[in-house]
């Protein structure tokens, strides 16, 4: 019996996800066989067949936006009817080739309509074993493209059978910059273009403002890749935060010397069998950050714009780098756990960021009230981190380096510091009060205690 998969609804923040590698129709699936993945803002998950059967119907296609709990496709068996399943739903996505859509046109233009007609048996023939859309174009309108110098190939045609006539030329040529003569001519011969606004009067584009051809020959140096849905969200949240709020960043390095000596500990543990959870390094800054932000409640919060929430209990977010690009998962009430509990939890949730199975709701900026990101094991001597909105600061960790230090009596000795970069949105802090935080977590580091 035939029956409905939809789009499985990922977290309460999860409105829509991206579909990835759906099944075609005709496809035969068998039970536990990915249907199709789909992406949230940050992780990827796939639906798998409740049972065998075959793919009779689909509603949506690769790249497509789907909204939660949408119907994605129909499997039965091969040949069984599904009118029933289909009654009142209007498929996604319409074929293209049964119907032709025709744009409208913003000003009344002159046709000849006798030229403009179908094209005849001979042209629609012709056109129709070309796959090239340049191809599939009227005289006159291919007229006046060669006479302006502008390329077909990737405009739609209004014409039937999406055929490009004269009314289309002019409709792109309307929003194209002009061009003086000698550029008209050039582009017509030597099939230059050029990129955006001209260099001369009122815009016009000039000789000089065409893109050069590439090599004869080495050919095109470059290619171009779209990016991918994620990246596009990471750019968008990055340039947001920058955008909408006052950030300023502190730097300060904190002697490493009892932190590596814990960590010598741990390592003797885990050596020895009394000691399971590998506690690291960013373990225990992560530590010394939550026991800071309970003695400086003004920062673990979020600034909402006319108010500041503040939060009784620290949720700790965490930057982790994963194959499809940064993802920040929070972890809740880390405030109540110990070292090894806190170590536990962000292995945890960062190895789900890695495997593409996080949960979306504690990925939201909104989930975690702190962020940490640490690119220490990079080697980075400094950075400037980008606040993850609506929180109020964010602390970059940075590597560990060797700086003198006086160690009193006159006796100078090089000691490891590791660099803290703490920035803060100004609107919701002070200099003063960034400043006594961020030398409170160098305190915490230095004088960190913990029981193995």
């Amino acid at each position: 019996m035939a029956f409905v998969v939809i789009m499985p609804k990922q977290g309460q923040s999860v409105e829509s996800c991206i579909i990835i590698d759906i099944k075609k129709v005709g496809d035969a699936v068998k039970k536990g066989d990915i249907l199709f993945s789909y992406e949230t803002d940050k992780a990827v998950f796939e639906e798998e067949a409740p049972s065998d059967g075959v793919v009779l119907k689909v509603f949506y296609e690769d790249g497509d936006e789907v909204p939660v709990l949408d119907k994605m496709m129909i499997i039965g068996n091969e040949g069984e009817d599904i009118s029933d399943l289909l009654e009142g739903e209007e498929p996604a996505k319409t074929d293209v080739s049964a119907t032709v859509e025709e744009k409208p046109v913003s000003a009344p233009v002159t046709i000849d309509v006798e030229k403009e007609k179908t094209a005849t048996a001979t042209e629609v023939q012709t056109a129709a074993n070309d796959t090239s859309q340049s191809a599939f174009i009227s005289p006159r309108a291919k007229k006046l493209a060669s006479k302006e110098a502008f390329n077909t190939k990737q405009l739609s045609g209004s014409g039937p059978q999406g055929r490009i006539i004269e009314r289309d030329i002019e409709e792109a040529l309307s929003s194209r910059s002009k061009m003086t003569p000698l550029a008209k001519r050039m582009a017509v011969e030597e099939g230059l273009k050029a990129q955006g606004t001209g260099s001369g009067l009122a815009g016009k584009t000039r000789s000089s403002d065409f893109t050069p051809l590439p090599n004869k020959e080495y050919g095109v140096d470059y290619e171009e890749k779209k990016i991918s849905n994620m990246r596009k969200l990471i750019g968008r949240s990055m340039h947001a935060s920058l955008q909408n709020s006052a950030q300023l960043t502190h730097h300060l390095g904190a002697d490493a010397r009892n932190i590596l000596a814990i960590r010598k500990r741990v390592k003797a543990a885990m050596e020895a069998g009394t000691l399971s959870t590998n506690i690291t390094l960013n373990d225990l800054v992560c530590f010394a950050v939550v026991k800071t932000l309970k003695k400086f409640p003004d920062v673990n919060t979020h600034f909402l714009g006319d108010s500041i929430r503040y939060f009784s209990k620290v949720h700790l977010a965490l930057a982790v780098d994963t194959e499809r690009g940064l993802m920040v998962p929070t972890v809740r009430n880390a405030d109540d756990l110990s070292i090894t509990g806190l170590a536990n939890q962000l292995k945890e949730v960062a190895n789900a960021c890695r495997k593409g199975g996080i949960n979306p709701d504690i990925l939201a900026a909104e989930a975690g009230t702190f962020t940490v990101s640490n690119l220490g094991n990079y080697g980075l001597e400094m950075f400037t981190p980008i606040i993850n909105l609506p929180q109020s600061a964010i602390l970059g960790v940075n590597t560990i380096v060797p700086r003198p230090k006086d160690l009193g009596d006159g006796v100078y000795a090089f000691v490891p510091y590791i660099g803290l970069s703490l920035t803060y949105d100004h609107r919701a802090l002070d200099g003063g009060e960034a400043t006594r935080f961020l030398k409170q977590i160098a305190v915490e580091i230095e004088n960190l205690t913990i029981d193995l």
